[in-house]
């Protein structure tokens, strides 16, 4: 078997080895190349003492289930010592409206939380959520949870290329039921919060509605 795909690069250093893992790939294919270069190409490194390993997932969302899945495979070659993973944590920040760019898929079970706005190249999936203090800008579809305002912000919105949310929440005011959502146009919407209720527009109108909300507000 050959396995001509590079989604998996060992690095070794001055103490141990570092595994870069791609974080753009399918996850299983991840999986199965780790397997493979640990259970073929790479035997040399299993032959030898205790080493250490430094394992780096870059800039992809992980479930503890999927972290999981990397760690027993390693485990699983009795000489390697795990000694950290690094996966994607957005960077804290003491200015809230600070924009933080994510690029990849919001999957089934996986929650990405931030404190500031929040820039998302990519779609949420059913199960998948999104949390922040400030806006939420998606380029894709979102089919998951996002709830922007977090800590009380009613100013804040959450924009998608196509909205088809399972909830919307903005502060502590919840959207209407995910079902009256199936029918929607496909087109770049976003959702905000008018006198205590959740409203939905286009987004060409969003400086306009922010303008309004700011003279209504005395700002």
């Amino acid at each position: 078997m050959t396995v001509k795909s590079k989604h998996v690069r060992i690095k070794g250093v001055k103490d141990g080895l570092v595994f870069l893992l791609d974080d753009k790939c399918p996850f299983e294919d991840l999986l199965s190349e780790l397997r493979f270069k640990l259970e073929h190409s790479h035997q040399n490194i299993l032959t030898g003492p205790v080493v250490h390993v430094d394992v780096k997932m870059g800039t992809r969302l992980v479930t503890d289930e999927d972290k999981e899945a990397v760690l027993s495979i390693l485990k699983a070659q009795g000489n390697l010592l795990i000694r950290s993973v690094d996966t994607l944590e957005a960077p804290k920040s003491e200015v809230d409206t600070s924009l933080f760019l994510v690029s990849g898929m919001i999957r089934s079970g996986q929650v990405l939380h931030h404190k500031g706005d929040l820039l998302l190249l990519g779609d949420v999936n059913p199960g998948g959520t999104i949390t922040c203090t400030g806006d939420i800008y998606i380029l894709g579809a979102l089919r998951g949870m996002a709830h922007a305002g977090v800590e009380g912000n009613e100013g804040a919105v959450i924009a998608a290329s196509m909205m088809s949310p399972t909830q919307l929440r903005i502060a502590e005011i919840i959207s209407r039921p995910p079902d009256e959502w199936g029918t929607r146009e496909s087109n770049m919407e976003f959702a905000y919060l008018q006198n205590g209720a959740m409203q939905i527009d286009k987004i060409h109108n969003i400086f306009k509605v922010r303008q309004d909300l700011n003279v209504f507000k005395g700002v």
